[in-house]
């Protein structure tokens, strides 16, 4: 039988929505009670219901990784690459306008634009294959690369790593939205031995200032946090409140992404172990009565296959992008799932699948937060419900 202290506890997150961090440690320590578990599950979807209905959005993107190379050297990553490397790759612009021509041929509506953080500082070649095209920065490349995929008839979402107050300011006009994980809040992950060590971007407070910032410029952002990697589950808590504050504060967190570590070959942290399913959903059903009701809680459903149907238990109100053109990048081992599966899967869990724009219709609904440019060619694939226009190629889901 469930404890009355769990039961209140559960209770008063739904009611109140809102879980404190202290509760949240308590019911993550908790989670091997199947009664507690089941529990907190429940309680999670009922938030879910109460503020996203019954409905689970996903988009249907291409994926730009504009450069692979990195000066940071997490201690788990396989996207970034060193100029030496046969992997290594950096997109042209005639490449951008090729995957982006492709993306929209195939229904897709967002392009996601992702790479490693300030290259050019690390690498000499970089600087020089830049200053060839006329470059200083691997942002101004990228601020190009934006302007090539919305010409093309795409709306560009960008996770480029840290940018500067100015550099977002730039990127705004042609950028549906953007995001940055912000990880983990903890220091600690920086300290020697620790996957951050040789991150020098993965500072908390650098991250923290990119989302404040973002937050005065009213950009629609996306931020997450990552699983598994060596923190505890304070600091995992913390760095959840601390996204929920600056979603009360600035009102542009748009998404939350609860990404779980997956170890990967070659790489310092290849032999940590996987996080089991049961803590995943443990942790997305704790963000979701953290952040609330009305939150869009995202899981990517090629991290965790088996189990979508316990994340939709949990909370989850968003599977994120899904490409019909590009793998994962950043997960290359991870497949993505068929969208007709995935609509399948979550309507035998008694939800409905929809599809999206790369910022949500709580924005849409803000004009403030667009140019006007980009807020006319958002209107172009937006519904009335703020969802992708019904009778769109996105909408397909063979």
């Amino acid at each position: 039988m469930l404890s009355n202290d769990a039961y209140r506890t559960l209770r008063s997150s739904v009611d109140e929505d809102f879980l404190s961090v202290q509760a949240a440690v308590e019911l993550a320590r908790s989670l091997k009670d199947d009664l507690i578990f089941d529990a907190l599950l429940e309680a999670a979807l009922e938030s879910k219901i109460r503020g996203k209905g019954r409905t689970v959005s996903v988009s249907k993107n291409v994926f730009i990784p504009l450069t692979n190379l990195c000066r940071d050297r997490c201690a788990y990553c396989t996207f970034s690459k060193t100029p030496d490397s046969a992997e290594a790759k950096t997109y042209t612009l005639s490449e951008v306008a090729s995957v982006a021509e492709g993306g929209r041929k195939t229904g897709c509506i967002e392009a996601l634009f992702c790479l490693g953080d300030k290259p050019e500082v690390a690498y000499r070649s970089h600087r020089e294959w830049l200053s060839k095209r006329g470059y200083e920065t691997t942002t101004d490349h990228l601020i190009a690369g934006c302007e090539t995929a919305f010409e093309v008839g795409l709306l560009p979402h960008t996770n480029a790593g840290i940018l500067t107050a100015e550099e977002m300011e730039a990127l705004r006009p042609t950028n549906a939205s953007m995001g940055l994980m912000l990880e983990n809040i903890s220091p600690r992950l920086r300290e020697k031995g620790m996957p951050h060590q040789y991150a020098p971007d993965k500072d908390p407070e650098i991250r923290l200032r990119m989302h404040r910032e973002a937050g005065e410029l009213k950009i629609p952002f996306t931020s997450g946090v990552l699983i598994g990697i060596g923190e505890d589950e304070n600091e995992r808590a913390q760095t959840i409140k601390a996204i929920r504050e600056l979603s009360d504060r600035y009102g542009h967190i748009q998404e939350v992404i609860i990404q779980p570590f997956h170890p990967k070959p070659d790489t310092p942290m290849r032999f940590v172990s996987t996080l089991e399913f049961k803590e995943i959903a443990g942790w997305i059903a704790i963000s979701r009565l953290m952040l609330g009701s009305k939150a869009n809680l995202q899981a990517p459903p090629n991290l965790a296959p088996e189990v979508l149907e316990l994340l939709l238990r949990a909370g989850v109100s968003d599977w994120g992008g899904v490409s019909p053109v590009t793998v994962d990048f950043i997960n290359p081992e991870a497949p993505w799932p068929g969208l007709k599966d995935l609509q399948d899967r979550t309507e035998q869990a008694g939800q409905e699948l929809v599809f999206r724009l790369p910022v949500y219709p709580d924005h849409i609904a803000r004009p403030e937060f667009f140019e006007t440019a980009m807020l006319e060619r958002i209107n172009d694939f937006a519904g009335p419900d703020g969802y992708a226009k019904k009778e769109s190629p996105e909408q397909e889901t063979a």
